[in-house]
């Protein structure tokens, strides 16, 4: 099968700019569009090229936005340039139902859709460790096949549109509270005078491990928040987690409580800083 070399990338946060950087290594040529743009010019180095509209540009294109809002706004302004066939990928944390709602707008003109949110932080993207979560056609999940592997080193095809989007909330729920959870244990190995730094080698040695030991361990104890996800942006998703909850007439009480945690740290001014910074909340505790 022929592979298509040209390739648009929507939006140059973090992870979009880790996307961008991740093609460009494998010989893709790609259109990148942000809608502050000097957040280009480092790509610009690596062989991107600017589009006003990478839609009006490529078959496939990958959006890698903030909100399903911001999609939204988005896909509307460049609508111009949508055209049948065209195969939309959507890395984006946002509200499902919001990914089957566009979707079906989208299928009416012939266009297709995937929500394909990641699962991990740009720097693990960049490296090519993230899981990739896919919801739509089957057919269309097979025309991006040479795409997956460059995303990440896990993918899962988990059904129809928008249950990708209900998968990311339920691995940020657990992984949200994995790393709450282990800055709270690295604080009270303190507070009982354990060093945080062998606290969280023997961590890192027992059936308490996570992975977030390995990604956000150390920058808690050097405090080192340079983002590679920001605390904000989680905050947006567990906002989302407990709304779905709340919309299904449940509680979820552990997300509760990281959810007064997260709005502490961004109240202080934490929030775009790295999610790791969670553990600053500690700092302001009685």
């Amino acid at each position: 099968m022929q592979i298509d070399r040209d390739i648009g990338v929507v939006g140059l946060g973090l992870m979009g700019t880790a996307i961008a950087h991740r093609l460009l290594e494998h010989g893709y040529c790609v259109s990148v569009w942000n809608r502050s743009p000097e957040k280009y010019e480092p790509l610009r180095r690596l062989g991107a090229l600017w589009s006003d509209n990478p839609f009006d540009e490529c078959r496939r294109v990958i959006i890698s936005l903030y909100s399903s809002d911001v999609v939204a706004e988005v896909v509307e302004r460049m609508s111009s340039g949508l055209h049948t066939e065209q195969i939309l990928v959507d890395t984006t944390t946002g509200e499902p139902s919001d990914a089957i709602d566009l979707s079906s707008r989208l299928a009416e003109r012939g266009i297709h859709y995937l929500d394909a949110p990641i699962s991990g932080s740009s720097e693990q993207t960049r490296r090519g460790e993230s899981t990739v979560m896919v919801g739509g056609e089957k057919s269309d999940f097979d025309s991006c096949a040479d795409l997956w592997p460059i995303l990440g080193s896990r993918v899962f095809h988990v059904g129809a549109c928008g249950t990708a989007s209900k998968m990311k909330l339920v691995t940020n729920l657990v992984l949200g509270l994995n790393r709450a959870a282990l800055a709270e244990g690295l604080v009270f190995a303190q507070i009982i005078g354990v060093s945080a730094e062998a606290a969280l080698e023997v961590l890192k040695g027992s059936v308490a491990y996570s992975r977030t030991m390995d990604t956000k361990g150390r920058k808690m104890i050097d405090q080192d928040f340079h983002a590679q996800a920001r605390l904000s942006q989680h905050l947006k998703d567990v906002h989302l987690m407990l709304d779905a909850a709340l919309n299904a007439g449940r509680n979820l009480p552990l997300t509760q409580t990281h959810a007064k945690l997260l709005e502490a740290a961004e109240a202080a001014g934490f929030g775009e800083l790295d999610n790791s910074a969670i553990i600053k909340t500690y700092d302001r505790s009685h």
